[in-house]
């Protein structure tokens, strides 16, 4: 029986825990804990942030980002490179800016139970959607 050969994209749409590495303006990375979600067929990894956070102040000054992610057992990695493109904050509940996080709500994680409620949170919180355009995956299967 032969195996199956490793595929880090598959591990990247399955992983709903990651750690997004940007770029400090000193040059030293910056890494933080996200929530992505892979489209693989749209080639992006969407995640939902808030304006005026470290990662979001790195993204703005240089869009180069990185994400990695695991298997639970750690025997199992994949990394996804590419440039972001942020939208955001949003002022109108109903505006493009909530619109695209509403589409990624959707994408992830299904229907919310009441929208005008997230369409306000999304204002209130200043959320932002980083949109990483993979142009890179790379990883390995160590079991």
């Amino acid at each position: 029986m032969t195996a199956t050969p490793f595929d880090p994209h598959a591990l990247l749409a399955e992983s709903r825990l990651g750690v997004l590495a940007t770029i400090k303006p000193d040059g030293r990375p910056q890494l933080s804990p996200v929530l992505p979600f892979y489209d693989r067929g749209a080639g992006v990894i969407l995640i939902s942030t808030r304006e005026g956070l470290v990662k979001t102040r790195n993204l703005r000054h240089d869009p180069r980002a990185a994400l990695e992610v695991t298997r639970a057992d750690g025997r199992a990695w994949a990394t996804a490179e590419g440039v972001v493109t942020l939208t955001g904050p949003g002022t109108d509940p109903h505006g493009p800016e909530v619109e695209a996080l509403m589409d990624y709500y959707r994408r992830a994680a299904g229907e919310h139970p009441d929208w005008e409620e997230y369409r306000t949170a999304m204002v209130r919180d200043g959320r932002v959607l980083i949109t990483l355009s993979v142009d890179h995956v790379y990883g390995a299967d160590i079991s």
